[in-house]
């Protein structure tokens, strides 16, 4: 057994090769990722961080094949993500891939369990399956008792529970949430955090967080700091020693 957990532990879900991104704006070409390198494990809680245009929202949006690298690779589970075709690509992200934004991204028309129910009819889910799994999610998130509830009608972080619950949805191998505490206030900031870290001890999924939020490093197995397009450096959670402005990049 425990040289199934080694052989485990070193099994690398999320892998990028000089991974660069280039935006072209008129007559300037911003280099928003400069030969980003990273591995992430099986399971892992990863907290991508750094000052605003750092490129970490960037990398997140090339890990979820959300955006196409201009340059290196990305592997899922050691497909390379850039030789897919569309409809490959859409079967990845639908089944592989759980999201997770700041904006919460609800429909706001319907109600929490068709907003959580919504990617498993993609999948093909048979309905009734798909309710009865939407309500165990919805319950797992703490909202069994809202789920005919619209958007409108949920508080900030009943919003963000909803689309926690509807990133499960497909069983994904990695939750990928794009500073998921962003709206919220620090009590229910908190609230998020903590449940994002207890679903990812009891399914073992892989969470990977782009965020300013310091909150996120008492969760996290290994920090990654982004700055100018570039891994300045990871760090294991017990390893980080904050400096005074360090985050926003300025002195010391």
């Amino acid at each position: 057994m425990a040289e199934e957990k080694a052989a485990d532990e070193r099994v690398a879900t999320v892998k990028t090769t000089g991974l660069v991104k280039e935006f072209v704006m008129g007559s300037v070409v911003v280099k928003a990722l400069q030969g980003v390198h990273v591995e992430i494990k099986k399971g892992e809680y990863i907290s991508i961080m750094g000052p605003s245009g750092s490129g970490k929202t960037t990398l997140f949006n090339m890990i979820g094949g959300l955006d196409k690298p201009t340059d290196g690779k990305v592997f899922i589970d050691e497909i390379d993500i850039a030789q897919l075709d569309a409809y490959e690509l859409a079967w990845l992200r639908c089944r592989k891939i759980g999201y997770i934004f700041q904006s919460f991204n609800l429909i706001p028309v319907m109600t929490a369990i068709e907003n959580v129910t919504l990617p498993m009819i993609f999948a093909g889910t048979p309905n009734d399956q798909a309710m009865d799994k939407g309500k165990e999610l919805l319950e797992l998130v703490g909202l069994g008792d809202r789920i005919k509830h619209k958007p409108l009608e949920l508080s900030g972080g009943q919003q963000q529970r909803v689309a926690i619950a509807r990133s499960l949805a497909n069983d994904p191998a990695i939750v990928l949430a794009d500073e998921p505490t962003g709206n919220l206030d620090l009590k229910t900031g908190k609230e998020i955090i903590s449940l994002l870290k207890r679903l990812n001890r009891e399914k073992s999924v892989t969470v990977i967080s782009a965020t300013h939020d310091l909150k996120m490093i008492d969760v996290s197995d290994r920090i990654i700091w982004i700055r100018d397009g570039r891994v300045e450096r990871i760090e294991e959670r017990e390893e980080v020693k904050m400096k005074v402005g360090e985050i926003e990049g300025e002195d010391a």
